[in-house]
């Protein structure tokens, strides 16, 4: 889990996690999947952009302010879900922004075959199990915004650096070896115990 924000869903939110995440980025683009919330479109436009000079036109006045256009590796897909009495009765796909063949491409080389908010709609899930918080209708909801993120912090470093993931730690002589994300990203070579995370030095923002 690379990143994540504690805030409502509007435009300055999204603005504030996207740019976080840019940040983190080895350079490259991921390919990006959300529903269909208005401002994500514009807000990975607006981050991930390239400026394109207008040709001047020979004619008296102000020259035309530049173009904003996506680059040619950004890669954005929506999916919209339509419901029935609270079931699911109709999936649909749309690439905003990239190459289908790309995104295709993309895909293959991924756990998942096709676009969808599964893995956030999982990673929710568990997050939700890992902390009371997050769950729904609930005498447990956070009275204090500081410690929610302070309690959140430590849940997402627990998910990425100590807890091994089931699916990650199967080998392929169908015997297992623990394996946490930070492993499989390369960040550490071994499940970090409570005492290692807790006695890492970090600075907090309030």
């Amino acid at each position: 889990m690379v990143n994540f924000l504690v805030g409502n869903r509007t435009e300055e939110s999204g603005r504030v996690f996207l740019t976080e995440l840019a940040g983190r980025l080895d350079g490259g683009k991921p390919l990006f999947t959300s529903d269909e919330l208005k401002v994500y479109a514009s807000l990975l436009l607006e981050i991930f952009h390239e400026t394109v000079m207008e040709e001047p036109t020979g004619k008296r006045g102000r020259p035309r302010n530049p173009r904003i256009i996506p680059p040619v590796d950004l890669d954005y897909a929506t999916v919209h879900k339509t419901r029935d009495k609270g079931r699911v009765v109709k999936v649909e796909k749309k690439i905003v922004y990239g190459d289908a063949k790309r995104i295709s491409v993309r895909l293959e080389d991924s756990p998942s075959n096709t676009i969808n908010t599964s893995y956030m709609e999982r990673m929710n899930g568990i997050l939700r199990q890992m902390d009371a918080h997050l769950k729904r209708k609930a005498l447990t909801f956070a009275k204090n915004v500081m410690y929610f993120n302070a309690k959140l912090s430590l849940v997402v470093a627990v998910y990425n650096f100590v807890r091994p993931h089931g699916t990650l730690s199967k080998n392929t002589d169908h015997t297992t070896t623990p394996r946490t994300p930070a492993m499989v990203a390369g960040i550490t070579v071994y499940p970090w115990s409570f005492v290692e995370l807790l006695g890492i030095p970090y600075i907090c923002n309030v």
